[in-house]
């Protein structure tokens, strides 16, 4: 890599990373946790506990109860939330690269591209990875650095 690009690697953003930490909080909290409630136990800006969590009420992650007691609640166990999904919440689909399936975004170089198409089994893999390991994981460090790869099945070039 030249000076001017510096390192490329998959780098999540810190609001993922924030949705991380609330998650596992949540799942310490007995019953409904407010936002602020949350913020002050995980060091996290309020404002930034509140974005997060309204982004994982929208995917699913969180439940919001309103009134007097009111707040946020997980709606399932951390070992049955994969880190995908919540990459997903936060950040939307996995995508290294703009010509992935599904990513949302448009290559310029599409028509003339020599590897288009072949990065979806990659992305395949690193998706298959972020699935596997779940915030359960995350919170007791259980899982293996050492897990088999998945196989990586690249197409021939046409």
């Amino acid at each position: 890599m030249g000076p001017d690009t510096g390192d490329a690697m998959l780098r999540l953003s810190k609001m993922t990373d924030y949705a991380v930490v609330v998650l596992v909080k949540l799942a310490a909290i007995d019953g409904v946790q407010t936002s602020p409630g949350i913020a002050q136990a995980t060091g996290v800006p309020e404002p930034t506990v509140a974005k997060v969590l309204k982004a994982l009420a929208a995917s699913g992650l969180v439940a919001s109860q309103r009134g007097a007691r009111g707040g946020y609640r997980l709606m399932r166990p951390l070992v049955a939330i994969p880190v995908a999904d919540v990459i997903v919440a936060i950040d939307g689909p996995i995508a290294l690269t703009a010509c992935v399936e599904g990513s949302g975004t448009a290559c310029e170089a599409s028509s003339v591209c020599p590897v288009r198409g072949r990065w979806d089994p990659v992305n395949d893999a690193v998706r298959e990875a972020l699935t596997a390991i779940t915030l359960a994981d995350m919170q007791g460090a259980t899982f293996s650095r050492r897990r088999a790869a998945p196989t990586l099945s690249i197409p021939a070039a046409e």
